[in-house]
């Protein structure tokens, strides 16, 4: 079952992100992850900005792929760069349907 992982990612200090921006996709690559937006351009259309500056949205194939890849030790030191300049929440959602209204989507 596919999963999505939501990188919403605050930059504190910039150093990190020309490295991070070059190489990480081709790790998540690795894990069979591929990016499906990486942007800047956040517009809140109800509640409360984030005041982020980039969100990132990955699709995965399994849950364990999204763990190997942020355990990778090649992810590890672009992870603590992003880490020390950035205020970084990421979140990992399945393609489910709560609800379970949407036909098709699988029942969550």
């Amino acid at each position: 079952m596919p999963v999505y992982l939501i990188a919403d990612v605050t930059v504190t200090d910039d150093a990190w992100v020309p490295g991070y921006a070059a190489k990480v996709h081709e790790i998540a690559a690795k894990h069979g992850g591929r990016y499906l937006s990486r942007s800047g351009n956040i517009q809140t259309i109800e509640g409360a900005p984030l005041g982020s500056t980039l969100i990132a949205l990955i699709e995965f194939p399994t849950r364990e792929a999204v763990t190997a890849f942020a355990n990778d030790p090649e992810y590890a030191p672009f992870a603590e760069g992003r880490k020390k300049g950035s205020v970084s929440n990421f979140h990992v959602i399945d393609d489910t349907d709560l609800a379970g209204g949407i036909p098709y989507l699988p029942k969550g």
